[in-house]
């Protein structure tokens, strides 16, 4: 019956999933099938997080945190929890090896959330370490499944992707995140004054990322190239709908990418990949 437990867990880790992100949803259905219940895992528990500290104003923010991270970490240990979605992680933790310090870093960051409302350049580096790239490093440990040579040679690439797309979230969340949460993580920018200058030398260090990145994704595993890959696209098709405009259009409204053009961006990945472009 523990086999019915496990998967019931990983199952609410896919729809929590489902119900937050439709482009990540996508992305892990290109994946092998043998890696969508464990990526499901790590989206959910990082979503559970960070819904903490951006949505639960009623709350206190910080006991929640903290509750979060002890059941967490306890979970881990005992190889069980009856929250599914800390199940389903901690499954995965101890399958693939997850590090401590991953998780660490992860946690660490979504406190920083509940304190800071501005960075400087350290703090920003160290909140999308934490935040970000750890997440990527997660996934990774997955898709190598135990070959640590693999990891290590990767390990930087994934790292610049999930910078990548935790900036180009920052991007288009700039409104809310300064007016809802008071918060402006890029460092020096003064949201009241954000112009094109700021916006075209955030863009540049993104764009840097994103080209680190891709030299990696064209290196994974053939199970997980595909469905990282498309995730890739979706990214950077709406940082380039973020280049098009203003300061002043992005700093007013949030922008996104249609879900019948990310249709479109699956097809188109899908086609390269088996033409072996990808």
């Amino acid at each position: 019956m523990m086999a019915l437990f496990n998967n019931t867990a990983l199952e609410c880790s896919k729809l929590v999933t489902e119900r937050y992100s439709t482009s990540f949803t996508l992305g892990i259905k290109t994946l092998d099938r043998k890696f969508h219940l464990p990526i499901y895992a790590i989206y959910g528990f990082v979503r559970y997080a960070d819904e903490i500290v951006d949505t639960f104003h009623d709350y206190d923010k910080k006991t929640l945190l903290d509750r979060f991270r002890h059941d967490t970490y306890q979970a881990i240990e005992e190889g069980i929890s009856l929250n599914p979605v800390l199940h389903s992680f901690q499954l995965v933790v101890r399958q693939y090896n997850i590090d401590r310090p991953l998780i660490d870093a992860f946690l660490h960051s979504m406190e920083m959330d509940l304190y800071n409302q501005q960075y400087d350049a350290d703090g920003y580096n160290e909140y999308i370490y934490g935040s970000a790239e750890v997440v990527g490093l997660m996934c990774l440990r997955v898709f190598c499944e135990g070959d640590c040579a693999e990891y290590d040679r990767l390990r930087e690439s994934a790292r610049k992707l999930g910078a990548a797309f935790q900036k180009v979230n920052f991007l288009r969340d700039l409104k809310s995140d300064f007016a809802d949460r008071g918060r402006t993580y890029f460092p020096g920018v003064d949201f009241q004054a954000f112009g094109q200058k700021a916006k075209q030398q955030i863009e540049a260090d993104i764009q840097h990322d994103f080209d680190d990145a891709l030299k990696g994704i064209l290196k994974l595993p053939a199970g997980a190239r595909m469905g990282v890959y498309l995730a890739y696209t979706y990214y950077l098709t709406l940082f380039r709908k973020i280049k098009r405009l203003s300061a002043t259009t992005i700093s007013n409204q949030r922008i996104r990418v249609p879900n019948p053009q990310k249709i479109i961006l699956l097809a188109q990945t899908y086609l390269k990949y088996r033409l072996r472009v990808i």
